[in-house]
C-alpha cells in the first residue's frame, strides 16, 4: 500500500472518535494493554511526561517538548487530533513521523487490528509508542486524546503528570459536572508520580488532592507556585496558564536529575512553533485583512479566545464559524461577539454539523450571517466581503481551522 491508501484504510476501516463521535469511543483499555503486549511493550522503553486536561494541554505539550528539545534531549511528542497530515500526531524533535513507517506499522500489524477491532485511537497510540521505543528517545510528551482514566495513552508510567484545568467537553463521555470531568481525568494520576495542575479550581481542587493522597503522589498547583510571566511565540493571552504549567513540570523534572536551565526554558518557549511546528493556536494567516484562526472549541477556550479577540482593533469583525454536530451549541453561543458578520458552515467530515441548523439557530439568537457550503467557500466570501482594516476570525472546529491553513 502507499501512504494514501493506508491512510484510506485507516480512516475507512477503524472508527475515530474525532470524525464519527461517540460511535468511535471505548471505554475500556483491555484493547490498548493487548496491543502493547504485541508490540512487546514499547511504552516501558521510554520515559516520559502524561498531560490531560479539558483546554490547553496541546500548547501545553508542544511547549514542553520545545523546551526539552533546547536542553539537548531527544523528545518524542504526541497529540491529537492533526490539522492536516496524520503524521503531525507523532514527531520526534519537531520532525513527523515517516510515510515509510506509518505504511510498514500498518502493514505488520493489520492483521492483529482487524482481528482485535482495534479503534483508530487504539491503533496510533501503538504506532507512536512503537516508533518512539525504536528511535530510542530521551523522553516522550504524551498528550490524553480524551478524558485520562480510560484513554489508551494511559498505559504508559511517566516521569511526572500534568492536568492543565477542567472545564465541561465531551460530557456525554466524562460526566456532566466539573468533579465528575476531574475524576476522569485524574485517572492518570500514578502512584509515586508527582502531579501538576495548572489551574486551581475550587470544584476540582478536593477530587485531585485525594487521587493524589490515595496513590502517595506529591500535588503540585502551578498558578499558585510560578509567580513569573513566562513569554511564549504562541500568541494569546491564554497562554500564560499553560507556560507557568511548563515551567512547573520542568522544576519536577529537575527534582529527578534532568539537566534544564532558565535558559533552555526561555528560549524554549519563544520558539514552540519553530521546534516542534505547532498550527492553529492564535495563528495569524493573513495582514489585509488581518485573519487569525484559532482551534479553541468548548466554552472554556473560547472564553479565552474572545476575550484575546476583544484586544484586537478593526473596523468591522467577519466571523467564519463552523461545529461538530455533537456540540452543545447553548454552552457557547453567549460568548460570540453579535456585532460581527458570520460565515456558517459544515467541516468537511461525517460529524460535520448541518450548516443550516447552525444557521437558524445562531441567528435566533441575534448572531447574523449566511450559509455556505463548504469552509472554503465561508472563508473566500469573507475574504472578499472584508475591508482591509477589518478582521476575519476562523474557528468554532478543529476542523474548520484545518481547512483553511
Amino acid at each position: 500500500m502507499t501512504y494514501q491508501d493506508t491512510l484510506n484504510w485507516m480512516f475507512s476501516q477503524l472508527p475515530m472518535y474525532q470524525r464519527q463521535g461517540k460511535l468511535a469511543f471505548k471505554k475500556d483499555l483491555s484493547s490498548t494493554v493487548k496491543l502493547a503486549s504485541h508490540l512487546n511493550n514499547p511504552e516501558n522503553k521510554f520515559k516520559s511526561v502524561h498531560i490531560a486536561g479539558t483546554n490547553g494541554k496541546g500548547s501545553t505539550s508542544h511547549m514542553l517538548a520545545s523546551v526539552l528539545q533546547e536542553a539537548g534531549y531527544k523528545v518524542g511528542l504526541y497529540t491529537s487530533p492533526h490539522l492536516k497530515d496524520f503524521r503531525e500526531r507523532i514527531k520526534i524533535n519537531g520532525k513527523e513521523i515517516s510515510k515509510q513507517f506509518v505504511i510498514g506499522f500498518i502493514k505488520r500489524n493489520k492483521s492483529f487490528f482487524e482481528k482485535n477491532q482495534l479503534s483508530f485511537f487504539e491503533m496510533t497510540v501503538g504506532m507512536a509508542f512503537d516508533y518512539f521505543s525504536k528511535q530510542e528517545i530521551d523522553i516522550a510528551v504524551v498528550e490524553v486524546g480524551m478524558g485520562g482514566r480510560l484513554d489508551s495513552t494511559n498505559i504508559i508510567t511517566p516521569k511526572v503528570s500534568v492536568i492543565t484545568n477542567i472545564g465541561l467537553d465531551h460530557t456525554q463521555f466524562l460526566g456532566d459536572t466539573l468533579e465528575l470531568i476531574a475524576h476522569e481525568k485524574g485517572g492518570i494520576i500514578k502512584p509515586n508520580v508527582p502531579i501538576v495542575i495548572g489551574e486551581t479550581q475550587k470544584e476540582t481542587l478536593p477530587v485531585f488532592k485525594d487521587i493524589a493522597h490515595k496513590n502517595n503522589s506529591k500535588i503540585v498547583f502551578a498558578d499558585k507556585n510560578i509567580i513569573k510571566d513566562y513569554k511564549s511565540d504562541l500568541i494569546g493571552s491564554y497562554q500564560i496558564k499553560n507556560s507557568k504549567t511548563v515551567a512547573q513540570v520542568i522544576q519536577e523534572l529537575l527534582l529527578i536529575g534532568y539537566n534544564i536551565s532558565e535558559k533552555h526554558l526561555r528560549e524554549g518557549l519563544k520558539k514552540v512553533m519553530e521546534n516542534t511546528r505547532l498550527l492553529g493556536r492564535w495563528q495569524i494567516l493573513n495582514d489585509t485583512p488581518k485573519v487569525i484562526c484559532d482551534t479553541g472549541h468548548n466554552r472554556e477556550g473560547l472564553c479565552y479566545v474572545m476575550e484575546q479577540l476583544r484586544n484586537e482593533k478593526y473596523n468591522d469583525l467577519h466571523i467564519v464559524f463552523g461545529a461538530v454536530s455533537d456540540k452543545d451549541l447553548n454552552s457557547i453561543v453567549d460568548l460570540l461577539p453579535t456585532q460581527a458578520t458570520y460565515y456558517f458552515c459544515k467541516p468537511d467530515i461525517p460529524r460535520g454539523m448541518d450548516v443550516m441548523n447552525l444557521k437558524q439557530y445562531f441567528n435566533a439568537h441575534n448572531l447574523k450571517g449566511e450559509a455556505y457550503k463548504s469552509v472554503d467557500e465561508a472563508y473566500k466570501s469573507a475574504l472578499k466581503q472584508a475591508a482591509s482594516n477589518d478582521l476575519i476570525f476562523v474557528g468554532g472546529s478543529t476542523f474548520v481551522v484545518a481547512e483553511i491553513i
